[in-house]
């Protein structure tokens, strides 16, 4: 199979849960023996552009024309079979899909986010979730409030796009690859084609390093963002330690927003040590020595990629009752869920995890057999494979004139 994938890729400075996942997926591919070709674009490009060049990018978040006609011309070239979109923000833009339809290709797209139904993507505004956006035809709360990066005159571009370019995606994209069942069910009642949301859960590689005993520490890894739930954490830990701490200290390693505050409020303590950002195989040692992971997001997680990794080394998680880790975490078998936002269910959790080894080795096991079930490479490719034959099928069925759905917008010349 040929595949072109599409994706904008997010800034190196910041750990992408995302990025990791694209990249994952074309190794696999590639390693199964299909032709992957990759057309993108990178926001770290954005640094080095001239003034009236960075002043430009808001102005084509909505549509890119110069990306329609560079991948068009590629795709007519080229020919694949298919075309995988990730992420089209901010250099992209939906015009991607109107090269598939210029050149009679299908497309497939993963949803790593809520961007469809929520301008920032994450149904969450200042710390609490919110849903004002969601099924609204035009997404002004979001303007209003400034729910990108607390700005009014950032999120005009996302709302904008996501007004004037909702028909496109929901018509111009064959398969769209929802990330959970919890996810699929928000945007199924925010009114998106329920026949084209299928559920394919993100694959992790199989890792080098393994838990072989009670590991050493709780780790946190990941961005430290307060929708990733860093500040109920240092609550938490600090109640936790009130009462006398758990015997191993908590690692964090991450970048992001709130690392001033991260240092600062780990200097000088023995039982926080804050380690930055961890390349991959550093990621793979730290969670191999874990007693848990902690992932204590405050927004409606799309999926939860370090829950998945650490089942893959057999480490347990303390994860938040909401959106996907419901469906990953089994609450008590393969780790422990606390309520949603409340820094004390965090911290009984923590002391649970920490409490029994000999069930905390259960669980980890749990964990394991759990992944190799649902989230190995076998079961990833084989899914994602699939998609792809089913969205190609749709295509030829169209091109056959046996597409049932009327006005699909495809031959729109904008």
């Amino acid at each position: 199979m040929h595949v072109l994938v599409v994706h904008n890729r997010y800034a190196s400075t910041q750990p992408s849960g995302e990025n990791k996942v694209v990249d994952q997926e074309v190794a696999l591919l590639r390693g199964a023996g299909h032709r992957v070709e990759v057309f993108e674009r990178r926001s770290d490009d954005i640094a080095a552009m001239s003034l009236l060049a960075k002043a430009a990018v808001p102005l084509r978040v909505p549509w890119n024309p110069a990306v329609r006609a560079k991948l068009a011309a590629r795709l007519r070239s080229e020919r694949p079979d298919v075309v995988h979109v990730h992420n089209v923000f901010p250099l992209l833009s939906p015009a991607v899909l109107a090269a598939c339809a210029d050149a009679g290709v299908p497309a497939v797209a993963t949803l790593h986010n809520y961007t469809q139904v929520c301008p920032p993507g994450t149904l969450q505004r200042d710390g609490r979730p919110c849903t004002e956006c969601v099924g609204a035809a035009a997404p002004l709360p979001a303007v209003r409030h400034g729910c990108y990066r607390g700005s009014r005159l950032a999120t005009v571009p996302l709302a904008v796009s996501l007004s004037a370019n909702r028909r496109r995606w929901w018509s111009g994209v064959e398969r769209f690859l929802c990330i959970s069942a919890a996810q699929r069910d928000v945007l199924v009642r925010a009114g998106m084609p329920a026949e084209r949301l299928v559920v394919k859960h993100n694959f992790v590689p199989d890792p080098d390093a393994r838990r072989s005993d009670t590991g050493e520490h709780l780790l946190y890894l990941g961005r430290l963002a307060e929708a990733k739930g860093v500040r109920l954490l240092m609550t938490a830990w600090d109640e936790v330690a009130a009462s006398g701490g758990v015997g191993v200290p908590l690692m964090i390693a991450g970048t992001g927003p709130l690392e001033a505050e991260i240092r600062a409020w780990a200097a000088g303590r023995d039982d926080v040590r804050y380690v930055g950002l961890y390349d991959t195989a550093e990621c793979q040692k730290a969670i191999a020595r874990s007693v848990a992971v902690v992932a204590p997001s405050t927004w409606l997680e799309a999926f939860g990629l370090v829950v998945v990794e650490a089942m893959a080394a057999g480490v347990p998680v303390v994860a938040a009752g909401h959106g996907a880790f419901v469906e990953l975490v089994e609450n008590g078998v393969t780790g422990l869920l606390h309520r949603p936002g409340e820094p004390a269910s965090l911290a009984s959790c923590i002391r649970r995890i920490t409490a029994e080894p000999d069930r905390n080795q259960e669980m980890g096991q749990a964990a394991r057999r759990r992944y190799e079930q649902g989230f190995s490479p076998a079961v990833g490719l084989e899914r994602l494979v699939e998609e792809y034959r089913t969205a190609i099928a749709g295509r030829s069925a169209l091109a056959r004139g046996g597409d049932t759905h009327a006005n699909r917008g495809d031959g729109d010349s904008r």
